[in-house]
């Protein structure tokens, strides 16, 4: 691994398909798709790739995990804009695991990392342990074996990139469970509201085409006033 002058990693190809768990092959057919934006040319033309490309893999990684085609997901990705970061995707990738039913797993050492998208050090097991993440196993014999929600697990590697302690984090996320469960709540009365005439079959497939919808809106709705409450923070210079 090599790194640009700003530090910013960068993976050879071999170096890219290993961290995302993917072959060699499989990055190139999604460059050739346009899935993936081109590698940075370094000396003797060896392409270098970084954290967008991961985060992208990361991404189309789970729009075939549920259930998408080829063709549907080129269409989501053309529909991003083209300067997202790899945050940016990563949020995306966790509206996108947000559509399916909760799915706690048991994994060994070797495959939480290969979830993770990197090898994950002991310190890093027992902060995403700490930020209730990770759950040990304790009925494993080996004590090697983890429960985790794959669809919370990249968010928190993302999270041990952020210099805040696991206590912080995990406050932050209680507050955003308890905020969030109320706007379910209120939203779900809304909707029950507006279909309580149809029947069942119908509210069905209303509710499967609205939940990415709504969840998207949260999303955005929460980047924003997150956006403006940070601007008047810093504004009034930190002050409450």
């Amino acid at each position: 691994m090599t790194t640009t002058d700003t530090e910013e990693p960068t993976l050879t190809i071999d170096e890219l398909a290993a961290r995302a768990g993917v072959t060699v092959r499989t990055v190139r057919f999604y460059g050739t798709r346009g899935l993936l934006p081109p590698p940075v040319l370094g000396p003797r033309r060896v392409g270098h790739y970084g954290r967008e490309h991961l985060a992208r893999l990361a991404l189309i990684e789970e729009l075939q995990h549920q259930g998408m085609t080829l063709a549907a997901i080129e269409r989501y990705l053309k529909r991003l804009p083209e300067d997202l970061s790899p945050h940016d995707l990563a949020l995306h990738r966790a509206v996108v695991a947000s559509w399916a039913p909760q799915s706690v797993e048991r994994v060994t050492r070797d495959e939480l990392g290969r979830r993770a998208g990197r090898p994950l050090t002991d310190e890093e097991v027992d902060r995403l342990t700490a930020m209730d993440i990770v759950v040990r196993d304790a009925d494993a014999e080996d004590g090697g074996v983890y429960r985790v929600d794959a669809g919370l697990l990249r968010l928190g590697v993302e999270l041990l990139d952020v210099p805040f302690s696991p206590e912080t984090v995990l406050a932050a996320r209680t507050a955003l469970l308890e905020h969030s469960r109320a706007a379910a709540r209120d939203l779900s009365r809304l909707l029950r509201d507006a279909v309580a005439e149809r029947d069942a079959p119908e509210v069905r497939s209303l509710s499967a085409h609205m939940h990415p919808l709504v969840v998207q809106a949260l999303l955005t709705t929460f980047q924003r006033s997150l956006r403006e409450e940070l601007r008047e923070w810093l504004d009034g210079g930190g002050e409450d």
